[in-house]
């Protein structure tokens, strides 16, 4: 038997790290997704700073100053504060609290055989092999059930994540009584957007495009994109494609996505041009998006207000579940 969540409309919870200024790959992979979802859940955005603990260690101070950035971009982007709750990670103690009555409760070898810990030891070393970061799970059941979120929007290579949230709630459940709903994944259909090198967008990789970005800085970096490797003169017939520019008109141009394609196919429209054409599209497609952006950092206090008021709002609901998470437990009330 589920507990069952008293709001009108399914919950859905959410987030990303604190990265600093995000770029095209994040509007099309995550905002733009969590812009349609707020219409039709209950929706809680987390900036999930304790997550970037787990690797970034080291520089915490860091991550501080990119919670601003990247808030900025999210709402330009359209995600709106006065219809889902959004918050900081760490302003909602009470998960830490429910991280640790469930890391009582999780079997090592639970987190043991998690693919990602063993394929980000292999990529990124030893140092994060970490009391923290093998507990990294047990965080994000914590993030999801706080809120008893029904719904959580991921990619298929995420699901695998999600049925150990499910596998650790049927193990509170069983032991304590229903207090927990178990999460569904809602699956996110969209390709990764290719960085301007052809691989997948990303700031480590040094290929991407800022939303913050100015015109003449999206512009140089078009000029440097990835094109189809077979097509190197004008009048060569091009393959649009395998075309990086070729998926940003897709996006940004879609009036002349037809006759770029046609162009390039024939060989009539070179790729100097190309390239042109799709930088200023992707200028004017980043317009709005970048005066709102403006406007928003105009006024920092508001950002910080905001987030208070965000993570009031989620600890509301948080202190909600621990508290029954407690009694269940046998714990009760805290004492002082």
């Amino acid at each position: 038997m589920e507990a069952i969540s008293t709001s009108r409309r399914k919950r859905i919870l959410s987030g990303m790290r604190p990265t600093g200024k995000l770029h095209v790959g994040h509007l099309m992979g995550a905002i733009e997704n969590w812009k349609r979802l707020q219409d039709e859940f209950e929706c809680f955005y987390m900036v999930a700073d304790w997550h970037a603990l787990t690797t970034a260690y080291r520089e915490p101070q860091e991550i501080r100053a990119r919670v601003h950035e990247m808030v900025l971009d999210y709402m330009a982007g359209g995600v709106d504060p006065e219809r889902c709750v959004f918050y900081v990670q760490s302003d909602v103690p009470e998960i830490a609290q429910l991280h640790l009555l469930l890391s009582m409760i999780v079997p090592v070898s639970w987190l043991e055989r998690s693919p990602s810990y063993k394929d980000q030891i292999t990529q990124l070393g030893s140092d994060i092999a970490t009391y923290g970061f093998l507990g990294y799970p047990v965080l994000m059941t914590c993030d999801i059930i706080i809120f008893k979120a029904q719904v959580v929007p991921v990619g298929q290579d995420q699901v695998p994540h999600l049925e150990l949230c499910r596998e650790i709630v049927r193990r509170f459940n069983g032991f304590y009584g229903p207090v927990f709903p178990e999460p569904h994944p809602r699956l996110t259909r969209f390709a990764a957007v290719p960085g301007l090198d052809g691989r997948k967008m990303s700031k480590s990789y040094g290929n991407d495009i800022l939303l913050a970005d100015e015109p003449d800085t999206i512009r140089q970096k078009m000029r440097n994109v990835l094109t189809d490797p077979g097509k190197v003169y004008k009048g060569d017939p091009g393959r649009p494609e395998i075309c990086t520019v070729y998926y940003f008109h897709k996006i940004y141009n879609q009036a002349e996505e037809k006759e770029i394609f046609e162009g390039c196919h024939s060989g009539a429209l070179g790729c100097v041009d190309c390239k042109k054409r799709c930088s200023e599209a992707i200028v004017r497609g980043l317009e709005p998006l970048q005066e709102r952006r403006r406007a928003l950092a105009a006024n920092p206090g508001a950002i910080d207000e905001m987030l208070r008021e965000g993570g009031m709002r989620a600890r509301e609901v948080a202190r909600e579940t621990l508290a029954e998470a407690r009694e269940v437990m046998g714990l009760g009330a805290p004492r002082i």
